[in-house]
């Protein structure tokens, strides 16, 4: 799915999400498995970047922006990159923009 339909997704239900940056289970780690970098390109996943923007944004190549997000949802047992903004919404990493 592409990252602009998926944040057309999630802004739509956004209202749905009870979590908040700094709420609930985000008090536990739940990104402590990731290392500094992919904590980073982590966030900028959520946030709905492409592979090329996250690149960009690094100085990363994009090979290397794709071996960081596999590491990530492996790590995170997460399916997708949809499970992933899921996730951080879920812990409270992301809020929606209104």
């Amino acid at each position: 799915m592409a990252p602009t339909t998926t944040r057309r997704l999630l802004d739509s239900y956004a209202s749905t999400f009870q979590a908040t940056a700094g709420d609930g289970p985000a008090s536990r780690d739940v990104l402590a498995p990731l290392t500094q970098r992919e904590r980073q390109v982590f966030t900028e996943l959520a946030s709905g970047s492409t592979n090329q923007e996250i690149a960009e944004r690094f100085t990363l190549s994009e090979t290397t922006v794709k071996t960081h997000v596999a590491r990530i949802l492996a790590k995170l047992d997460l399916r997708d990159r949809i499970q992933a903004v899921i996730f951080a919404y879920e812990n409270g990493l992301a809020i929606p923009n209104r």
